[in-house]
């Protein structure tokens, strides 16, 4: 393993810091999997949403959302939904 050393000067003391090449390789891998994760939220969140649910009373139902343009529908057709989005983006 090969470390590599930094000196950081700071008022009278002297801090001498070693970094070994695995830990920052640990570190670059680490923020690169949190900014794919940010990038992936980000993506996702302006995708259509479409969701089956149940009400209180047991029906079910599916609603649709699309972000980029603020509209939602719901239904409990699924045929009525996939219509919608079809209008939607026509």
């Amino acid at each position: 393993m090969t470390n590599n050393r930094m000196r950081l000067q700071s008022s009278d003391r002297e801090l001498e810091l070693e970094v070994s090449y695995k830990h920052l390789s640990f570190f670059q891998k680490k923020l690169r999997k949190i900014w794919q994760e940010i990038i992936n939220y980000l993506v996702a969140s302006q995708e259509l949403q479409v969701k089956q649910k149940i009400d209180r009373h047991g029906n079910h139902y599916w609603q649709a959302y699309d972000p980029m343009t603020g509209k939602s529908f719901m239904s409990g057709s699924e045929s009525d939904i996939l219509a919608w989005i079809e209008q939607l983006y026509r």
